[in-house]
């Protein structure tokens, strides 16, 4: 039996990234062979060492070398504000977009029954046990406003309400800068249902 050539290897390697499809593995596996080898080698190399060596924070879920990562660590930031986000690419996007600086924890995903995630896959018994030693003034729910991201956020505040945190949703709604004529609907209903009082 024959092994499959390397190319071929390289470019269903490729294919696990996603947006990927065949012809944009190929063009990248063809692009690091014929003009960047050097490049294709640091990335090889980065890449098993990332594979290795990064983690999940103890503390938060998020992605880290260290046992906890430089958020959790930092006694600079508050305590009493903890964020709850579906994945790492949130904290990276409210880090990059915000000043906030309190704490998070990443669920690693959305409550999806149909998909078999439930509970125990978004380690929302470690966050109850967070909750229990050490609660928050502020639970933060930043899930996305998805179907599943709001009945993750609906159990979310069913926990928050068992130690009487104080819990906020960050907002959804119109864009800034957007025009309401091109908003959808789904979109403008859900801000025009969570409208706030201007004092």
């Amino acid at each position: 039996m024959a092994t499959e050539p390397l190319l071929s290897q390289l470019t269903d390697a490729l294919r696990c990234l996603p947006g990927v499809g065949p012809k944009s593995a190929q063009r990248m596996a063809l692009y690091l062979l014929e003009r960047n080898r050097e490049g294709g080698m640091q990335l090889s190399s980065v890449l098993a060492e990332a594979m290795q060596r990064i983690g999940r924070c103890r503390q938060c879920r998020d992605l880290t070398e260290l046992e906890v990562c430089a958020i959790c660590a930092n006694p600079r930031r508050d305590s009493s504000l903890l964020c709850v986000v579906e994945s790492p690419v949130d904290v990276l996007a409210i880090e990059q977009a915000t000043a906030y600086q309190g704490l998070y924890f990443v669920l690693l995903g959305r409550l999806s029954p149909l998909d078999g995630i439930g509970p125990a896959e978004l380690g929302l018994d470690q966050l109850a046990e967070r909750l229990a030693k050490n609660p928050p003034a502020e639970l933060i729910i930043a899930t996305n406003p998805t179907v599943e991201g709001e009945a993750t956020s609906y159990y979310l505040q069913r926990m928050a309400k068992a130690h009487t945190i104080r819990i906020t949703r960050i907002a959804h709604g119109v864009p800034l800068g957007g025009e309401l004529e091109y908003t959808d609907h789904s979109t403008l209903a859900h801000a025009f249902g969570s409208r706030l009082l201007i004092d």
